[in-house]
């Protein structure tokens, strides 16, 4: 699931969803399955909210393809569980992966000189594996 909109003046996951969005998958993904009243139980506490509004939300989380939204019972015994599609690595993984592809289509040289600008920053593993990409890149035909 790719998100449409990126936000550049946000940070961590406010960068690819908005605040409440941001509140929510993490709290999914640290419980794992809940309803939207266990959800807005948990949200309340800290923040006032409506249960309307975590509905609202938690739907289109769920319509978005980032929650998976499954009923059990019938009637007033009807209850809809809510559980993340991804884990938190695999969604921040699949939207820097997205973000760093449509930069390198776009403007692909600028890009890679912006992220060599900024290797004094990386990780020392993770410079060692750009190293062993280097030399793999370098020895195909």
């Amino acid at each position: 699931m790719k998100v449409k909109t990126l936000h550049l003046n946000e940070e961590g996951l406010l960068r690819f969803l908005g605040s409440l969005e941001a509140k929510i998958m993490s709290l999914l993904w640290e419980k794992g399955r809940l309803t939207i009243k266990q959800a807005h139980e948990i949200l309340n506490r800290a923040d006032p909210l409506s249960l309307t509004t975590v509905l609202t939300v938690m739907v289109r989380l769920a319509d978005k393809g980032l929650l998976h939204k499954e009923s059990t019972g019938g009637g007033r015994n009807r209850l809809t569980f809510f559980t993340p599609v991804q884990t938190r690595e695999q969604f921040i993984t699949e939207q820097t992966k997205s973000v760093t592809d449509g930069l390198v289509e776009d403007f692909g040289s600028l890009m890679v000189s912006h992220l060599v600008d900024n290797l004094d920053k990386a990780d020392p593993e993770l410079i060692a594996r750009l190293e062993k990409k280097l030399s793999e890149l370098k020895q195909k035909p």
